[in-house]
């Protein structure tokens, strides 16, 4: 059980974070304490991200709207490398941010498409073409 709990965790690990070139949260735990982040990750991503109740894409938007809500910037760049990484298309995704502004109000929308535009940067994806606005 503890084995397939790992291989789903590396399996999801990889699927939503590949390619993310800052820090991770796992890193940073792990050097802190290094049984605590195990523990973390196992139940976070193995656990939580793992789910197969709705596709990755819907978790990945529904993530993107909270951490834009909550103006978790470090955190938001590293869920828009996990939308773009499990399908999501970046006009959805700045759709989602754009959204966010009625609860939030434009001040995070615009940090938050800042943080989307950096990431579609870094991937080689800006500036965006028709099919994907």
């Amino acid at each position: 059980m503890e084995e397939d709990l790992k291989s789903k965790t590396a399996r999801t690990a990889k699927l939503y974070f590949e390619g993310y070139p800052d820090e991770r949260p796992f890193d940073l735990w792990r050097s802190f304490d290094k049984g605590l982040a195990k523990d973390l990750s196992l139940f976070i991503t193995g656990r939580m991200y793992a789910r197969e109740r709705i596709p990755h894409t819907t978790r990945q938007l529904i993530t993107i709207a909270a951490l834009t809500v909550l103006e978790r910037t470090d955190e938001l760049k590293l869920h828009t490398y996990g939308a773009l990484n499990v399908g999501c298309n970046p006009g959805d995704v700045a759709e989602v941010m754009f959204q966010c502004g009625i609860y939030g109000g434009m001040p995070v929308v615009n940090r938050a498409l800042q943080v989307l535009r950096e990431v579609l940067q870094e991937r080689g994806q800006w500036p965006l073409d028709e099919g994907n606005k």
